[in-house]
């Protein structure tokens, strides 16, 4: 495997990057909450065993949370509240 790296500012994730979170490899897809309550979402990459979506708060981020170095992806993620605004 690469190397990994710890993700400990919230500020850096991107979409475009692949993170590991328990041994499985996800993409930061967008946050949500309060600024004191941030949630984070995650998806996991196709062809991994798992295929829920995941959802983090901050300190489970920077806890559980690695940047795989040398990895990213080419899928381009629409939230579901821009893609309803873009509709009308």
């Amino acid at each position: 495997m690469n190397n990994l790296s710890r993700v400990y500012d919230s500020t850096l994730l991107t979409n475009s990057k692949v993170y590991q979170i328990d041994r499985t490899l996800y993409q930061y897809l967008f946050k949500t909450g309060t600024i004191q309550h941030p949630k984070y979402h995650f998806r996991p990459l196709s062809g991994q065993r798992k295929k829920a979506d995941l959802l983090l708060n901050h300190k489970a981020l920077t806890t559980r949370c690695y940047e795989v170095n040398g990895m990213s992806t080419n899928a381009r993620v629409i939230s579901q509240e821009s893609l309803q605004l873009s509709i009308f």
